[in-house]
């Protein structure tokens, strides 16, 4: 048994037929919707995560690139963790940048929020921390829903160390999106600027917010006063 099964007969062993019956729906597997075509073997994210510590400093990166393209969802979101712990730990840089060339070129793999949203900012977003990031406003300029949700993820990092322009940016440019899920990602992304830096949310919403989407104005303001959370909704600011 190759070490690709073993993970894989590891991750059988966590198998809940209720949660395998539960996931297409929750994750819009279903004809027409934005997950349609994954498959689900029913194994919860806390034993994901144990899976992928378990068995993260073992695994080659063809490995990796094997579960990456599983057609189960559980086995690429367990290649994503395992992906995160190895960059996160790897001094060389070379070798982090050839982990860094694998989920680039595995995208078509990263097709679903929860996929992105475990990868996009732990493994993107540190590595263009002090690089040109130009590859997020080509991804933003796509027309894949996932690669587009990349983008904005993405800057989650750098929201965290004080450097706001590129969300904001991209946030901009993603303003009349027609998809909920990426005006649920750049609510949130604004909401974790505001926690941050209220005056550069507010400028931004101050400029824009009679323009974007409701979800993704209520996400942006969740956390605001509920007098002025109120008149950003009903357009008295």
């Amino acid at each position: 048994m190759n070490l690709v099964e073993q993970i894989i007969k590891e991750l059988s062993f966590y198998i809940d037929e209720e949660k395998a019956d539960y996931l297409p729906g929750f994750f819009n597997a279903v004809p027409g919707g934005y997950g349609e075509g994954d498959y689900f073997l029913g194994v919860t994210v806390p034993n994901q995560r144990k899976v992928a510590k378990q068995f993260y400093r073992q695994v080659s990166l063809d490995e990796l690139t094997m579960l990456l393209q599983d057609p189960y969802h559980e086995c690429r979101l367990t290649a994503l963790f395992m992906m995160v712990h190895l960059y996160e730990r790897l001094k060389d840089e070379t070798m982090k940048q050839a982990v860094i060339d694998l989920y680039l070129n595995n995208l078509d793999y990263v097709n679903n929020w929860d996929l992105v949203d475990s990868s996009a900012y732990k493994l993107l977003g540190p590595y263009l921390e002090h690089r040109d990031r130009e590859v997020l406003y080509e991804l933003a300029a796509s027309d894949d829903l996932w690669r587009q949700r990349i983008a904005i993820i993405s800057t989650l990092y750098f929201i965290r160390q004080h450097d706001f322009d590129d969300t904001l940016a991209l946030s901009e440019y993603l303003l009349h999106h027609p998809h909920d899920l990426i005006h649920k990602a750049v609510g949130w992304m604004l909401r974790e600027v505001g926690n941050r830096n209220l005056d550069r949310e507010l400028a931004f919403l101050n400029k824009n917010y009679r323009e974007m989407p409701r979800t993704m104005l209520i996400y942006a303001i969740e956390k605001f006063e509920p007098q002025l959370r109120q008149k950003y909704l009903k357009g008295t600011i």
